[in-house]
């Protein structure tokens, strides 16, 4: 899919999984991308010179929410994601031209475990991660006052061959010793990576889109359905579960991104037409490891 017309995009946050595809990917449809650098102490007089005149701004920015949540980490998990959405926003009120459409990253971690989700849903989770996403998309959604058409995505965990999640999932089933997590019975919200390229460009061509948008496969499955197929797709063994208690010791609070269950679905993207290449999980991980 491409997007007809060659665009300036600025995206903050290049040089991760999801900025280095978009990055080749725009690139090799001869648009013309950027990548935005924002430290603490980069004005916002210096962002919007770097922002000016884009017709798209993509926000990936953030430090890697796998990983154990000390206080001193959850702090870092917020700035460096609210704090330069802010800027961002700040930076795109005083620019010459103003992007046309703002692409800012949120989760499915918003939500709680006692539902199922589509996009306009409400039932949001009481915890850290709940509260740093609403707080996100709280601070992006200040660009419609701008008169841009602002589009939260809500990510389910990304995977692709080239890292991401299943960077950290595969070796363990290659070796034999792979299994469910916990008990198991939480819902995994996935999408491949390739899907949430084309669900970036679908949007982009799709005007009639905004708001917040579920970045997930039609086919949400369990902890356990996802041990069987790999375990089936590898011919591997899948008796190795690691408990509950074992993660928390890992990952402290941070556990919560592994053991809660995200039943989500993509709803608005699927209203709209588009249609995804992998909408199961089995069809996904054949081509992730192929």
């Amino acid at each position: 899919m491409s997007i007809g017309n060659k665009l300036k995009i600025a995206i903050c946050g290049k040089s991760g999984l999801v900025g280095s595809k978009l990055d080749e990917l725009f690139a090799s449809q001869y648009n013309s991308v950027i990548g935005v650098k924002i430290r603490d102490n980069t004005s916002v007089e210096d962002v919007a010179a770097q922002i000016d005149k884009c017709d798209i701004l993509i926000n990936l920015s953030g430090t890697t929410i796998l990983a154990r949540w000390s206080d001193d980490y959850k702090k870092k998990l917020y700035s460096s994601r609210i704090d330069t959405t802010r800027k961002l926003v700040n930076a795109m009120k005083i620019c010459n031209e103003k992007p046309k459409l703002f692409l800012t990253s949120s989760a499915v971690g918003i939500y709680d475990s006692t539902h199922s989700h589509d996009d306009s849903s409400g039932n949001f989770a009481n915890d850290f991660l709940s509260k740093l996403c609403r707080d996100w998309e709280a601070e992006a959604k200040k660009a419609e006052e701008l008169g841009i058409r602002t589009v939260a995505m809500r990510f389910g965990v990304i995977y692709s061959k080239d890292g991401g999640a299943m960077s950290k999932i595969l070796p363990p089933f290659k070796m034999g010793v792979g299994g469910k997590l916990g008990r198991g019975d939480q819902m995994v919200s996935w999408i491949h990576i390739e899907d949430l390229l084309r669900a970036i460009l679908f949007i982009i061509k799709t005007p009639a889109i905004a708001g917040s948008v579920n970045f997930t496969a039609p086919y949400p499955l369990s902890n356990i359905e996802q041990t069987y197929i790999l375990g089936k797709v590898l011919n591997r063994p899948t008796f190795f579960g690691v408990p509950a208690f074992m993660i928390k010791l890992v990952f402290g609070e941070g556990a919560r991104v592994i053991l809660d269950s995200k039943e989500v679905y993509p709803t608005k993207l699927l209203e709209n037409g588009f249609t995804f290449n992998y909408e199961k999980f089995e069809n996904a991980i054949k081509e992730i490891v192929e």
